[in-house]
Parts: C-alpha cells; structure tokens; sequence
C-alpha cells in the first residue's frame, strides 16, 4: 500500500514539528512500518488512516505511529566507553566532591530501558556496600509508551545480554522459564520510568548530573539538534556531563567542552570568565 506524497509530507511535517524526527527522507521506512497496521485497523489506504488521525484528540493513535516509527534497537553494553568514564570519572569525581548525597542523572531517549538499566548496573558495582549512602537512582525517558511498558517489565532476549560480563547477569537477572531474563527487583527499583517528549520543556523538579542522550538525535535536522542542546544545558548542573552517541556530535560553542568522543562536560560559568566569555 502507498503512501500518496501529499499525505507523507503532511504527516512528516505533523511528527516533526511535535517530536522532532525528521522522515522526510525516510518515506519507504513509514511506509514499511505503518502498512500492515493501517490495514489490520480495517481502512483501505493510507488517506483514510490519517483522517482520522488527525481527528482522535486523545492521543492515542499518534502514540501507535510513534511506537511504530521509532526505532527501538538496542542492547547492554552499547558503546563502552561511556560506561567506563561513568565509572571511572563521573562517579569518581562525586566521590572525591562529597561524602554522600543525590546524583542526579537522565537518560533521555531510555528506548526498551537497557541504557538506563546498564548505568544503574555500573553504579551498584562502584559504591558496592557504600550504595546505601548515595541517591543513584535514574529517571529514564521516553516518547513511545510501548517501549516504556517494556522498560518497566525488565524483560530482555539473551542475545541483548551477551556482552554483560557472566557474574553480573548472574548477579541483577533472573532466568525466566523461555529463555529469556528479566531484571532483579533491586535494580528496577533505581530507574524511574516517564514519558517525555524531548520537544517539550524540561521542567523536572532538579537539574541535573548527567544527561544521556545517546543515538536519539541522529533523527533530528541541525536546528532541532541545536534547539535540544541548549535545553539540556539549561538542565545540567555547573560541570554536569552530557553523553551522546559516537555518531553524534555537539556543535554549539561555548555550552559544553568535550572531554572525549561523545562526552562533554557543562561549561562553568567561572570557566565562561576565565575564557572571556
């Protein structure tokens, strides 16, 4: 089933301007995705489908589109490095800071909830039996209400947990009866699910520590890019870090400076009047 050009570039126009992904590019990809719902929902082509779309004021059916649109591939262990540096540096350097309190971190885009799941894993090996002095828990966001649903059951394929380390699978899953594991309690209990659309404002309750965004913007065009980099430095804390995907890249000037690939820190604003800024 096809998708006439002038229903396609309506309905990219509608999710672009409301979430930010840009499938102008990418009309096969809706195509593919949207065909076989459109027709299990009983309409015969697309135009049908996106009237009443456009008509369901309660959201709904834009959250199928979504859920559908977005590309939800994901798996433990993605992208090292920042779980090193998580480890090595951000964590580290809270410690040699304070004694004990609340760190504050988001992990924006949280997908079927293995990123957030992950940095909480590192957290618990780091303070070990001194967790209990520390507020580690991560709120994880996303747009598509079924990848959140998933997220919350903690229920992952073995083959998206091959490049855990053994003891740690043994130690923060649980075999299920088919082969597949879901996450312990314990660590579900640290990461905090919520829908958020990272068009919207960020008005959380803190700023914060950390903010990952990794792999969300590549579907983003440059001014939406731009536009979502200025928000998350308004929300991280003075020295804050943002992580985003290696194939990413952080181009506003004087925001962030970046430590190492796909790792930048906030800049100051005592380092702003060092710098001349």
């Amino acid at each position: 089933m096809k998708l006439n050009d002038g229903d396609f570039r309506r309905l990219a126009g509608f999710i672009k301007a409301k979430y930010g992904l840009d499938l102008f590019e990418k009309k096969f990809l809706v195509e593919s995705r949207l065909t076989n719902y459109v027709l299990d929902s009983g309409y015969n082509n697309f135009s049908e489908y996106l009237d009443a779309l456009y008509r369901d004021r309660t959201g709904n059916e834009m959250a199928n589109v979504i859920n559908r649109l977005t590309t939800n591939y994901t798996y433990f262990m993605r992208e090292k490095e920042h779980f090193r540096h998580f480890s090595n540096v951000f964590l580290g350097g809270a410690v040699r800071r304070n004694g004990g309190r609340n760190l504050s971190i988001w992990s924006a885009g949280c997908s079927f909830g293995n990123e957030p799941y992950n940095f909480a894993m590192c957290a618990d090996e780091f303070f070990g039996g001194s967790k209990y002095l520390w507020d580690t828990r991560i709120l994880a966001t996303d747009i598509s209400f079924n990848a959140l649903r998933s997220a919350k059951n903690g229920i992952y394929l073995e083959e998206s947990l091959k490049a855990l380390p053994g003891t740690w699978i043994d130690k923060y899953f649980t075999r299920l009866a088919n082969g597949t594991y879901q996450v312990k309690d314990d660590l579900r209990r640290d990461v905090i699910f919520k829908y958020h659309n990272l068009m919207d404002e960020i008005n959380f309750k803190c700023k914060f520590d950390l903010i990952i965004c990794r792999n969300v913007m590549i579907y983003f065009d440059e001014p939406t890019r731009s536009r979502l980099i200025k928000r998350f430095y308004d929300a991280t804390n003075d020295g804050g870090y943002l992580y985003i995907g290696h194939a990413e890249v952080c181009t506003e000037k004087g925001l962030y400076v970046m430590e190492e690939p796909a790792v930048y820190r906030k800049i100051s604003s005592g380092e702003e009047k060092r710098n001349g800024g």
